[in-house]
């Protein structure tokens, strides 16, 4: 990757860049909010007359919906002031300027694809935890995809006892199993949890094992061997292991450590391989 090569995973609050910086972005702002914030992320790749690089490019993880071909905003829950909008023009960059795009689910999966090798046999699932719950998995080392290049299959909308399973594997479920008020969020939950607090401890375990029920006949389905966990609530899966092994025996379970770097790998990988 040359110096003109910029990667940046884009979230509702913030964008994270490949050089370090983070730069603060409301998924509710204004047009010319988002477009400032876009315009900040690329500002490396402007020379100071503010016009693109000529031998740039950019790799951009975002969530959907969002069209990954041609790089247009189609999300109305988030960024709804840019729906139908071109991050190209968006950011300012110019079309001499190489620009790929990957969903954010997909994204982390190809970055561990392309860092270990070994991954590229058999079927590997990568699980995020959050505000949602994500799912994407590959074959073979290729993860699957459909014509609008989104994950081919998902969890969150598996019906699951009287709603969804996102209902009762996500940040709120967590909230609403635990039942008490916190002002430190799941965050909160955890570190009493791991004081030995049993509300705290129960509200892990009962995710766990509502993610193991809902999501073990989509697995067994595709024949998962192996899953990756991500995202915010997987920095406390050690809490809800222990149900989701006992849910999922078989099935070799592992936490992705540095999240935002596999994401990029994966980033990176959409510009090599123009998936």
């Amino acid at each position: 990757m040359n110096t003109q090569t910029l990667l940046l995973d884009v979230g509702g609050t913030f964008i994270k860049c490949s050089d370090g910086r983070s730069i603060p972005i409301s998924s509710g702002g204004s047009h010319a909010e988002i477009a400032a914030s876009l315009q900040e992320a690329v500002s490396p790749l402007k020379g100071s007359d503010g016009s693109s690089v000529s031998d740039a490019a950019v790799g951009v993880c975002i969530p959907g919906p969002f069209d990954y071909r041609q790089g247009v905003f189609l999300m109305k829950h988030k960024f709804a002031s840019v729906y139908g909008e071109s991050f190209r023009a968006l950011a300012g960059l110019s079309d001499s300027v190489r620009i790929g795009f990957v969903h954010d689910v997909n994204a982390p999966l190809l970055g561990l694809l392309s860092e270990r090798p070994e991954l590229r046999r058999g079927r590997v699932a990568l699980v995020t935890l959050g505000t949602g719950l994500g799912f994407s998995y590959a074959v073979d080392g290729v993860v699957q995809m459909d014509e609008h290049l989104d994950p081919v299959r998902s969890l969150y909308d598996r019906p699951f006892r009287d709603s969804i399973l996102e209902d009762f594997v996500s940040r709120r479920a967590i909230l609403k199993v635990y039942g008490k008020p916190v002002e430190g969020d799941v965050k909160e939950i955890s570190e009493r949890a791991r004081a030995g607090e049993k509300a705290a401890i129960e509200a892990f375990l009962s995710v766990g094992k509502a993610f193991a029920e809902g999501a073990r006949p989509l697995l067994e389905e595709l024949d998962i061997k192996t899953i990756f966990f991500g995202g915010q609530i997987a920095r406390s899966f050690d809490l809800m292991d222990p149900a989701v092994r006992q849910g999922l025996p078989g099935i070799s379970l592992e936490v992705i450590r540095d999240y935002s770097h596999t994401a990029m790998l994966g980033a990176a990988s959409v510009l090599s391989s123009r998936v």
